[in-house]
């Protein structure tokens, strides 16, 4: 699934699911997702908002990683696309995608 990031200021950045991805991937009531970022796994609790018109995720850690790997050229703090690629129950992988000129998602090979 793709989700972008979602920025709420400096120092706090988060992912925005989408209300569809958060229907269609996420076991309502769900406490918390496992996320794989790089080398890095974290465990990022949900809100109940998450299921309420609010699908999104923040997490210090998951702010950290955002910021210094994805946020820290872009002044704008445009939202950026990201792949959510399920790893197994209830744990996802981000990793980047590239948007082509029509508009599509492209995964970006993992880095070795």
């Amino acid at each position: 699934m793709v989700v972008k990031t979602q920025s709420k200021g400096l120092g706090v950045t988060g992912l925005h699911v989408g209300t569809s991805n958060a229907r269609r991937y996420f076991p309502k009531g769900i406490l918390s997702i496992e996320l794989q970022l790089d080398h890095l796994q974290i465990l990022c609790g949900l809100k109940p908002n998450f299921w309420r018109g609010e699908p999104e995720i923040f997490d210090p850690r998951l702010c950290a990683w955002l910021e210094a790997r994805h946020m820290h050229t872009r002044l704008d703090r445009a939202p950026i696309p990201l792949s959510m690629i399920p790893e197994g129950k209830n744990s996802y992988r981000l990793q980047p995608v590239c948007i082509n000129r029509h508009g599509h998602a492209k995964l970006v090979p993992a880095e070795a």
